[in-house]
């Protein structure tokens, strides 16, 4: 049983929980996802790891509430446990693999999306820690649905907010305030961005015509987190990919967005999982329980 010691409304539907973990805690690392099950009916929920601390052995996770699991989630208290709690899944961000005096001569900038903060602040923490600056655009539809800004100023080197509204910061998207930096002469050596899929897309089309190498963390549907279902199936490079265990993280220059979108709207339906089923053959698995 994995206890929740910490829960934290930080915006609209979204939940912080510091769950006591302390395997995963240990050997995890930023990039890397879990997932949670609150009781025997409970449904997998998937979630990439927000922080960790291996010394209290607690693993730091964000959540939006989208359907009934998560709502159920929203529900639970400080003292409440998850039956299940298994990590670290995935593989850790292509930077921790990296020597930091090697990072230290480029110029990185994380994009952050709406919940898609949550991922990103472990890994600009990491940097931070291993004396490597960054910059960090981090964005939401509006202030109320800001969340981490507080602790991704104490780690990142400048830090640019955006709003759709414009209510706060920049008016416009990350990709828009990623384009007005370049316009004022600054310039990147390597991108990350995470967070809706249709974001993602939007910044790997702009950082092409830039030239500046990009790396996203796909999130399709996962089911199992162990590649044995393909829920998360996706096409990288014209070959097929599978975002639990080939990822999350991929080069975005190469991931086809416009096949992962249709094929993750066409997944919500019975008649559009057929089909599915039908188009990708072998390849399509249907060990998630859905498709059978």
């Amino acid at each position: 049983m994995y206890p929740i010691v910490k829960r934290e409304k930080l915006a609209d539907k979204i939940y912080l929980m510091d769950v006591r973990a302390p395997r995963v805690a240990q050997y995890c690392e930023p990039g890397q996802f879990v997932i949670v099950k609150i009781d025997e009916t409970g449904e997998r929920i998937p979630l990439t790891i927000c922080d960790y601390d291996r010394e209290a052995g607690t693993i730091t996770i964000v959540f939006q509430v989208v359907g009934a699991s998560t709502e159920r989630m929203a529900g639970l208290k400080e003292g409440d446990i998850f039956q299940d709690f298994v990590g670290p899944l995935g593989c850790p961000s292509d930077l921790t693999g990296v020597e930091p005096e090697e990072l230290k001569k480029k110029k990185i900038v994380f994009i952050a999306g709406g919940v898609g903060t949550a991922p990103v602040y472990p890994q600009v923490k990491w940097l931070h820690e291993h004396g490597v600056d960054c910059d960090v655009i981090m964005g939401s539809r509006n202030k109320e649905l800001l969340i981490l800004e507080e602790e991704m100023r104490r780690v990142a080197s400048n830090l640019y907010i955006t709003t759709d509204d414009g209510s706060y910061g920049f008016h416009g998207t990350g990709t828009a305030q990623l384009q007005a930096l370049y316009d004022q002469g600054i310039r990147y050596d390597h991108c990350v961005a995470i967070g809706p899929m249709i974001m993602m897309k939007y910044v790997c089309i702009l950082t092409k015509e830039l030239g500046l190498p990009t790396i996203v963390s796909m999130n399709p549907i996962m089911v199992d987190g162990t590649g044995m279902c393909g829920a998360c199936r996706l096409m990288v490079d014209g070959k097929v990919k599978f975002a639990c265990v080939d990822g999350p993280e991929f080069n975005g220059h190469l991931v086809d967005f416009d096949q992962a979108m249709k094929r993750q709207n066409q997944y919500r339906t019975e008649e559009g999982r057929a089909m599915l089923r039908l188009q990708e053959g072998d390849t399509h698995h249907g060990g998630c329980g859905h498709c059978s």
